[in-house]
């Protein structure tokens, strides 16, 4: 993804999680306490990011829905639910832990997510990994665990090695809905590491209803498509999905 698209996206997002992080020379950075999601600070500044227009549009744009056709060799569903992913210093344990979006977005073998850096991210920073051949072998059994998610997937006692990399802001990462993946600890100083990602699948395969709410509507009680959608200039992405065909 191009330097300048990230630059610009990376900006929004900061400023809408002002004060708590503040912009750097090559990375967000803490302004304020240590937080994760479900936090209050977190709480406060997740429903203005997730009211930019320009957030919601990112995953739209043709580079993306190019390559999302070519994968699923149809036209591409990309899910409402767009998702901002703040990982702070000072939370070690509070990462998310190794899961399947099969599990946690109830989706078919043809849903994958798709999740870029928006800067570059360093071995400390809270980089994603995932687990090599995982998705060959369907949904597995899952645990409470802390962690955004709260949830883990079990992971067997030969899986020991897995698929690990420093990021280019611009580098993007998709996955099967099957494949085990999770996040380091962000272990930095300062460095807030901010990444943006969502799902998608051929256009009309099935997609659980829930997925058509906003990032976390379900518990955050003002964030509803009613505020999301109150300031935007366009109207041609409002409610794109309320006539999808294979809802259940």
């Amino acid at each position: 993804m191009p330097g300048d698209t990230c630059d610009a996206m990376l900006a929004e997002i900061t400023a809408a999680a002002s004060p708590y992080i503040a912009s750097g020379t090559n990375y967000p950075r803490l302004a304020g306490q240590p937080f994760s999601e479900t936090d209050p600070a977190w709480d406060e500044v997740y429903p203005k990011i997730q009211a930019l227009e320009s957030f919601h549009r990112f995953f739209h744009q043709p580079l993306f829905t190019s390559v999302m056709a070519g994968l699923v060799e149809a036209e591409p569903f990309i899910y409402p639910m767009k998702m901002a992913r703040i990982s702070t210093p000072g939370k070690v344990g509070y990462e998310t832990p190794p899961h399947q979006d099969a599990h946690s977005h109830n989706a078919g073998p043809t849903m994958a997510g798709i999740w870029v850096a928006l800067h570059d991210v360093g071995a400390d920073m809270g980089r994603v990994k995932v687990l090599p051949k995982s998705h060959l072998g369907g949904k597995r059994e899952v645990h409470e665990a802390l962690g955004v998610g709260g949830v883990q997937c079990k992971i067997h006692d030969h899986e020991t090695t897995w698929h690990v990399s420093d990021y280019e802001q611009g580098d993007v990462l998709i996955f099967n809905s099957c494949c085990v993946h999770r996040a380091e600890p962000n272990s930095h100083d300062e460095a807030v590491r901010i990444s943006v990602d969502t799902r998608f699948c051929d256009y009309g395969a099935p997609v659980f209803s829930l997925n058509l709410d906003p990032h976390h509507g379900w518990r955050i009680p003002e964030l509803d498509w009613d505020y999301i959608y109150r300031h935007w200039q366009g109207r041609d992405l409002q409610y794109y999905w309320r006539d999808y065909p294979g809802l259940f």
